[in-house]
């Protein structure tokens, strides 16, 4: 990959960049808030600021979606394909970190932000997680690292991993916010804003808060939010009608957890349990969202700052059968993106879809730093600065041999084989089918929207392949 050249933009003065990243979220505001999750601190984000209502993940899997971020570049058969890492797959592109470490900001990565912390480390001052201080080296160390990623807290929780080499799926835990990592990676940013106060320097601090990721670990009374009885399930709980067996997967990730089915269907009772795990740790990272951003107005910062909330990918919670991020299907490629500052609209809500590729261009205009030539999203500061300003005509997402194309009204995939060949196609019309229920790819009435989409999507194709 060749070095990529920069354009220089007039001077001005520099605004701070907080960057917070939640693992595995859904959208909760705006039109999905109703049967989701309980996130009043996002909400109230969305409210003063610009939410983008339909914002997609370029790559549903933690690795890939964050090296495509940070580098403004999409995936491809040969790119960003799960957890490979963007030092190796990109090793000349400028992280978005580096870019501004390298127009004097000071740079700050608390958290997971790359799935691989060494990715790009040349673009941080600072660069921690919680749990690296307690890692041991070796291969013999596996399964004790595994174990210290898991944070569980409470005994019988370690009593099960230590029993079995595997832990359970989720866990109920009467601690304060602040004993698992979660927590931890909140305050320790609640700190670095006091040295930013201090010292006065410009800031780009990304956070990468860890939950509602497995095991959907929480403190107890994130849990005591809800009614179990009352929590929702799934009603698409199979695949689209007439969509390949190519858009199911056996969701491995979960079933690795102690006590789930190795095979076949989740169990009723142990779907709703899932779901109330996955609201508690939803909520506890909206708190944890809550405290920075009170930090931030607190010591008054927030009035330089322009605040973005991002998921890497979505999560599929029973529709389709599927309980995992990995799929073509848009619940597991939909994601939470939230822009606040002082310069931007408030209560501005975006319909048109958008691309994590497209946050880079955002914040280096929006900084008024120098062009980067690599991206391939496009920047969003009209939507974020004009009312009524749309998304754009189509977006991107792949998983393995699947690419995918969205426009406003069509979500069409096709998976290819390694010959290149097209063995399966999947097509929804949302302005009829928003839950993708039913795939019309062979429908007559749809053939010329299915031809056309398809040679935009090869386009599309060849050129990521290309570059």
């Amino acid at each position: 990959m060749p070095v990529f050249a920069i354009e220089q933009p007039v001077a001005q003065e520099k605004p701070n960049v907080l960057f917070i990243m939640i693992d595995d979220m859904r959208v909760t505001y705006g039109p999905y808030a109703k049967q989701g999750p309980k996130t009043p601190n996002i909400d109230k984000l969305a409210n003063t600021g610009v939410a983008f209502n339909r914002a997609y993940s370029n790559i549903p899997v933690c690795g890939a979606s964050r090296a495509s971020l940070m580098t403004g570049i999409r995936g491809s058969k040969d790119r960003f394909l799960a957890f490979s890492p963007a030092d190796v797959d990109t090793p000349d592109a400028i992280s978005l970190a580096q870019h501004f470490k390298s127009n004097g900001y000071t740079t700050v990565s608390l958290g997971k932000v790359f799935n691989n912390q060494n990715d790009k480390k040349d673009g941080w001052h600072t660069n921690w997680r919680p749990d690296e201080a307690l890692k041991l080296k070796g291969k013999n160390n596996q399964k004790a690292n595994l174990k210290i990623r898991m944070n569980y807290q409470t005994a019988e929780a370690n009593k099960v991993f230590d029993d079995n080499k595997k832990g359970p799926a989720f866990e109920i835990a009467n601690v304060d916010d602040f004993q698992y990592f979660n927590g931890q990676i909140a305050k320790r940013a609640t700190q670095e804003l006091e040295t930013f106060k201090k010292n006065k320097q410009p800031f780009f601090m990304a956070v990468g808060l860890k939950k509602p990721h497995l095991p959907f670990n929480s403190p107890q009374k994130y849990w005591d939010m809800y009614n179990h009885d009352e929590l929702p399930v799934a009603t698409s709980n199979s695949l689209a009608k007439d969509a390949p067996k190519n858009s199911s997967h056996s969701w491995g990730e979960l079933r690795s957890y102690y006590g789930m089915p190795k095979k076949g269907a989740m169990p009723a009772d142990l779907a709703k349990q899932l779901v109330h795990g996955y609201f508690a740790a939803t909520s506890y990272s909206d708190a944890l969202v809550g405290l920075i951003v009170d930090t931030l107005s607190e010591l008054e910062l927030d009035e330089n700052t322009i605040i973005v909330l991002w998921g890497d990918h979505g999560w599929s919670l029973g529709e389709h059968g599927l309980w995992a991020k990995h799929s073509a299907y848009s619940v597991a490629n939909q994601i939470p993106l939230i822009f606040n500052g002082p310069a931007l609209l408030t209560d501005n809500k975006v319909e048109g879809i958008v691309e994590s590729v497209d946050i880079y261009p955002t914040l280096v205009e929006l900084a008024n730093l120098p062009k980067v030539q690599q991206v391939d999203g496009v920047s969003l500061v009209p939507q974020l600065t004009t009312k009524n300003s749309k998304g754009k005509n189509e977006i991107f997402t792949r998983w393995k041999n699947s690419d995918s194309i969205r426009t406003n009204r069509f979500h069409y995939t096709e998976w290819r084989n390694k010959q290149d060949k097209v063995i399966a196609r999947m097509l929804f019309d949302h302005d009829n089918d928003p839950e993708e229920l039913v795939n019309v790819a062979e429908h007559k009435k749809y053939q010329n929207d299915v031809e056309n989409l398809s040679v935009q999507l090869q386009q599309q194709i060849h050129i990521a392949n290309k570059s």
